[in-house]
């Protein structure tokens, strides 16, 4: 089965959040009926996307990596552009 055609499994992690008048939807996935680690985007409404590289153990895991980027670069680096985080 082709990537394309499979289902995915969204962590009760991922929604909308906001900050500072802005909001993004994180996305914490992985493909349904699996054991596979967790990916994990976060959509700006009016942007794009980020994604970041890193594969997460745990939907948990994912959420700090996001969480510590807000917390590091604010909610609104997530607007610039769409682009791919590689988690320092």
């Amino acid at each position: 089965m082709n990537d394309e055609d499979r289902e995915f499994e969204h962590s009760p992690l991922s929604g909308s959040f906001t900050r500072d008048d802005e909001t993004v939807d994180v996305e914490i996935y992985r493909f349904a009926g699996t054991q596979d680690p967790w990916q994990l985007a976060v959509v700006h409404m009016s942007s794009g996307s980020t994604e970041w590289q890193e594969r997460f153990a745990t939907e948990q895991d994912a959420y700090c990596a996001f969480a510590e980027a807000v917390e590091r670069d604010g909610i609104a680096s997530f607007g610039a552009t769409t682009t791919t985080r590689t988690m320092q």
